[in-house]
């Protein structure tokens, strides 16, 4: 089971309607690719993605593999198919300060990584959020990206935070062409990985 409609760039975007995490992604087109609602209340991260905002079907389950997320890494499941797809995994010492991702496929082994372009961005937006009225504007100005890189040393992806007051929207171009299952696998972990960095701030 692969996700439909990779037309890219793919949006990434927040409902700011609702407490929990939820957001849609689109291609190009504005058709959906799919939806995505993380639970509430949880003690270890729970993601359940959707074919549309109306979850009509479930597609897949992402869920952390323990409570404390310094090292978690998090299982990408088929819902269809019950077949494990791969998995998360974030890089903790490396991570604090510059974001950086493993991901591995069904077999547990490496396939890709994500990473940070600038972690300066970071630094100094958490500066900068400290400062009143300033800090609702920093969402223009002080976006991160994120590139995703194979185990052939090729740039796959690039995912980008775009311009808006509440950080609640993402592009994500596909810089070259890539298997379609191995693509799924990059979407789905890219999904997670917006999840955690907002979670960060």
């Amino acid at each position: 089971m692969n996700l439909n409609n990779m037309n890219y760039p793919l949006d990434f975007k927040f409902k700011i309607t609702t407490l929990a995490s939820d957001f849609n992604i689109t291609d190009k087109n504005g058709n959906y690719v799919a939806y995505v609602r993380q639970k509430m209340f949880k003690l270890k991260e729970d993601v359940i993605v959707f074919d549309n905002e109306n979850k009509t079907k479930e597609l897949f389950r992402i869920q952390a593999n323990q409570w404390i997320d310094f090292n978690a890494s998090y299982s990408i499941k088929s819902i269809l198919s019950g077949k494990n797809f791969g998995r998360l995994a974030r890089k903790g010492m490396r991570s604090i300060w510059k974001s950086t991702y493993n991901v591995l496929d069904e077999a547990d082994q490496p396939k890709f990584t994500i990473t940070e372009d600038n972690p300066w961005v970071k630094v100094f937006d958490s500066m900068v959020g400290e400062i009143p009225i300033v800090s609702m504007f920093t969402g223009y100005f002080l976006n991160p990206s994120y590139t995703v890189k194979g185990t052939d040393g090729k740039d796959y992806f690039r995912l980008k935070k775009m311009p808006s007051m509440f950080g609640r929207r993402f592009q994500l171009d596909r810089l070259i062409d890539i298997d379609d299952e191995d693509e799924s696998l990059v979407v789905l972990s890219l999904l997670m990985m917006v999840l955690l960095e907002r979670a960060r701030g």
